[in-house]
């Protein structure tokens, strides 16, 4: 029973038992992807349904659902697992790895991921959906306002989606910090790892915060707790704050990881390094440290009093700095480069431009006459549509376009790329740029229809034109991506001559990433390879040469052992929605056999042997044959690929 699966699985089995980290990075990406276009329909019917005064498209409860399995889906089931995505498939090949710290509990963290999406998606054939909004405030959400189970799926999914944030964030951190290359000091590393790591960080510290406060509501709920309940005393406030102590760092947990995909993408497309390297690192760290300052900006209108409201008002202004330090420091990146007008260099200006019309109406929320106009108006809507669509979704298909080659080796068609960024974002704007109009005009959110004569129909109308063009952008995409997978390519390791490691070694990578180890001596050590200078300072292309890398394993023949598949994370994450549909219909038998489930997989987990059956162990692989340079000196995988 203990036994890891026999040989290297191959198919759905495969993908099943998988602990590769580039596979689970790409079955966090699809399973995001699914959930992207689930969540975008959801947008599509609130938009139609507010097309036009006194639509029926849907009932205010249908309405109330829609907007919150729309917000709860795109915060923790796409942007989140899009980040840990690509954190997941680059992080170990930008830092030289041939694997995360823990894979077993990698690939845990992502069934739990999907267990917890699939167990909150089942409460539309149970009786209905979350309908609480995604921030679920109670008391509303308390059962005395909420008595059916809509609240009850809210509350359990996100705790478990939270456990698989968790063992993600835990695995990145040790991974970036333990597994560097040799020579890859801190300063040396992408700036993707390191924004990843800031962002791991907060998701660290920031889930406890909003597992204590679904604890204190689940308890409410299940057992009758007053940690709500006003009529006993409790304050109100209390969710709000636990709430957005968690909520606001959550913004830039979603936003650093497409920071670092743009810093990536506009220095290999302007010719240039980044400019300000260490600048950018210090401000993402101070983002992060900031973002635990501000959280009181959400609740300026729940009259916190005069001291609180100024101190909150002057640490939301203060943190426009650093991220104001940043979007000059990629304007400074492209400036004077030998830019290549590319799809990913596009995507990555839009976020640049987007982000920072959604920064500057987020300075106008640190005003607080100005924000207690706007609170709970479209003008909201339209500010974080902004910074998390304009900023996390451009920034991440910016990463999807130009990590393309490297999960595939295809080249996405570049004329439907462009399509696809031209119509994404003219619709973007006419989607969220006349909600700031609307917000103005005193149209509240969270409206299932309006009657005429408010002058709120048109915009309205053109709001609604701009999300079926977003629709259509989004179409062009997918035939983009089918139209590739039929193409027969062979773009090779290196096709946009980039600067960091993944891109040394070939397209897709082996499973075992790095045939010998590399040693880094600069940062951007590809580029640094692959060009020298003249006399005059200007780069000039030369061979590749392998100074920096160490000597290979032992020789032909030498093995390297990666981490046999294991069935134990899937059986785990199994176990939690049977413990809490348990908990929800108050049949304890059910939640008492799933913790015992849980229990037992985590012992056979323990258990199980480390690699599988040697006569079976097939996953070990066997590196690329060597042959001699030019040196004299063996020449490593990184040659592998051409490029």
């Amino acid at each position: 029973m203990l036994r890891r699966p026999s040989g290297a699985p191959k198919g759905v089995w495969g993908w099943m038992t998988t602990v590769d980290h580039k596979k689970i990075g790409i079955l966090y990406g699809v399973t995001a992807g699914i959930f992207f276009l689930i969540g975008g329909i959801e947008a599509l019917v609130l938009r139609l349904q507010l097309g036009a005064p006194n639509q029926t498209l849907v009932s205010a409860d249908q309405y109330n659902q829609l907007f919150t399995m729309h917000g709860t889906t795109m915060i923790f089931l796409v942007v989140m697992p899009l980040s840990a995505g690509f954190a997941n498939y680059l992080v170990p090949l930008m830092i030289g790895a041939r694997d995360v710290a823990f894979p077993r509990l990698n690939a845990f963290g992502y069934w739990v991921f999907l267990v917890g999406g699939l167990f909150m998606y089942s409460s539309f054939f149970l009786g209905g959906a979350p309908n609480g909004g995604w921030f679920g405030y109670a008391p509303q959400t308390a059962l005395q306002y909420s008595p059916g189970h809509n609240i009850d799926f809210w509350v359990f999914g996100l705790q478990i989606l939270g456990i698989a944030s968790l063992s993600g964030a835990v695995n990145l951190i040790v991974t970036i910090l333990n597994m560097r290359a040799p020579g890859m000091s801190l300063m040396r590393m992408p700036i993707f790892v390191w924004m990843s790591l800031v962002a791991q960080m907060l998701l660290l510290f920031a889930m406890p915060v909003i597992t204590v406060a679904l604890f204190l509501l689940m308890f409410d709920r299940l057992f009758g707790a007053n940690f709500f309940n006003i009529n006993a005393g409790a304050d109100p406030l209390l969710w709000q704050h636990l709430f957005w102590i968690f909520g606001h760092p959550e913004v830039y947990i979603l936003i650093l990881p497409a920071m670092g995909v743009v810093s990536e993408v506009l220095p290999v497309f302007s010719r240039k390094p980044l400019f300000g390297y260490s600048v950018m690192v210090f401000s993402g760290i101070a983002i992060g440290f900031m973002g635990w300052g501000v959280w009181a900006h959400h609740m300026f209108a729940t009259g916190l009093g005069p001291v609180a409201v100024s101190a909150f008002s002057l640490s939301t202004m203060f943190i426009a700095v650093p991220t104001g330090v940043k979007i000059f420091n990629w304007i400074a990146t492209m400036w004077g480069g030998r830019i290549r007008i590319s799809t990913p260099l596009l995507f990555a200006a839009g976020f640049v431009a987007m982000f920072t019309i959604g920064g500057l109406s987020g300075v106008t929320h640190a005003i607080v006459p100005s924000d207690t106009q706007q609170t709970d108006t479209y003008y909201i809507v339209a500010h974080f549509h902004y910074v998390l669509f304009g900023g996390s979704i451009f920034g991440l298909f910016a990463g999807v376009y130009y990590w393309y080659p490297k999960f595939t080796n295809k080249l996405l068609d570049e004329r439907l790329g462009k399509l696809h960024f031209v119509l994404m974002l003219i619709g973007f704007n006419l989607t969220f740029g006349p909600m700031h109009v609307l917000g103005l005009q005193g149209m509240p959110r969270r409206i299932y229809t309006y009657p005429a004569n408010r002058g709120w129909d048109f915009w309205n109308f053109v709001s609604t034109i701009g999300s079926l063009t977003i629709a259509l952008s989004i179409l062009v995409f997918l035939i983009n991506v089918r139209k590739t997978r039929r193409t027969e390519q062979d773009v090779g390791a290196d096709p946009w001559d980039a600067r960091t490691l993944e891109w040394s070694i070939p397209s897709p990578p082996p499973s075992y990433n790095f045939a010998s180890v590399p040693v880094v001596a600069a940062r951007d050590e590809l580029w640094h390879r692959k060009y020298g200078e003249d006399g005059e300072g200007r780069p000039v292309r030369r061979e590749l040469d392998y100074p920096v890398v160490e000597s290979l394993d032992d020789g032909e023949g030498k093995h390297i052992h990666m981490p046999s598949p294991s069935y134990w994370p899937l059986v785990a994450s199994l176990a939690f929605p049977v413990i809490c549909y348990g908990l929800i219909y108050r049949v304890w038998a059910v939640s008492i056999l799933g913790a015992f489930w849980l229990i037992g997989a985590i012992y056979a987990w323990a258990l199980e042997p480390q690699t599988a059956p040697p006569e079976d162990d097939d996953d070990a692989v066997e590196p690329p044959a060597l042959g001699p340079g030019d040196d004299g000196q063996p020449v490593p995988a990184l040659a592998q690929g051409g490029g």
